[in-house]
């Protein structure tokens, strides 16, 4: 089992380096941040794009991996997020890890205009296209593509990823057409389970979806990973909290586990204090390596 933590993306930098920093020297083996134009409770509150802010935390750390949680259609077009990407591959000596999902209905989909949030499966189509297309875009030198929602016309993609043969995909899926893709193109999946105030009744419900994906993916996606905390407790409420988080994951075939680093108020809202005792007590237990290859890119 390994750990990894979301820095949300919303403190001047003279705050944020030191938490990257100390997640690598935490111990946990991954470090994400979220990749929105403004999120739910905190829109109207400081918030920085993810991309610069991945690639500041490649120049501060050495050896813990990173990437966007997720990256999602919403915003992005596949032809220059994909040469973001190769550049947060290189900067990162292949660290990076691309977290990408379909995207919700949220602040996202309606601020540049157009109309609002997609229906479900225009969506799903939608994502399948952005992925297939990034895919293309970081394997192949030269590609053409022409589909309902992106083209790409002669886009080149030289000098290619660090990692080969692209950087790894880690795709959220909680239905099965977003699994398919995810078994398809992915080196990881994240689920976030149900939407629920139950904790019981989330755990029951990640079992579910991890029944689910192993019988759609067929052992092709070689790491699971669960976010915790889109369950109704927050993981790093006690050091207990996050320990039967981490057995619980562990007993349903998770690989990996996700928190978010507590923040004063509001959502995730918890003491540092737990997070200090978490990389002092529970970290070396799960015994996570914390050097990444391209051969295995979520170690």
């Amino acid at each position: 089992m390994r750990a990894g933590i979301v820095i949300l993306p919303e403190d001047r930098w003279w705050a944020a380096e030191p938490k990257w920093r100390g997640a690598e020297e935490y111990g946990f083996s991954h470090a994400w941040t979220y990749d929105h134009l403004g999120w739910r409770s905190l829109v109207d509150r400081p918030w920085f794009s993810a991309v610069p802010v991945l690639t500041a935390a490649a120049a501060v750390t050495s050896t813990i991996r990173l990437g966007t949680y997720v990256a999602t259609p919403n915003f992005r077009h596949p032809v220059p997020f994909a040469r973001e990407l190769l550049a947060l591959d290189d900067i990162s000596d292949g660290r990076f890890t691309l977290g990408v999902g379909a995207g919700g209905s949220g602040y996202d989909t309606h601020v540049l205009g157009g109309g609002g949030p997609l229906a479900p499966a225009a969506r799903g189509k939608r994502f399948a296209e952005f992925v297939e297309l990034l895919d293309r875009l970081l394997t192949v030198e030269r590609t053409d593509f022409s589909g309902e929602y992106f083209s790409a016309v002669e886009a080149r993609s030289t000098p290619g990823c660090v990692q080969r043969p692209r950087l790894p995909f880690l795709i959220a899926a909680n239905g099965p057409k977003a699994m398919a893709v995810a078994a398809r193109y992915g080196s990881s999946w994240v689920t976030t389970g149900p939407d629920t105030e139950d904790d019981d009744a989330w755990w029951a419900g990640i079992a579910e979806s991890a029944a689910r994906f192993d019988e759609i993916a067929a052992g092709r996606v070689p790491t699971r990973h669960l976010n915790l905390d889109s369950g109704p407790v927050f993981s790093l409420t006690s050091v207990e909290r996050f320990r039967d988080c981490v057995g619980r994951a562990t007993a349903l075939g998770f690989t990996d586990v996700v928190c978010h680093w507590p923040r004063d108020e509001g959502v995730y809202a918890g003491r540092e204090s737990v997070l200090e005792q978490v990389a002092a007590d529970v970290l070396p237990e799960l015994a996570a390596p914390r050097t990444g290859s391209p051969t295995h890119p979520e170690s």
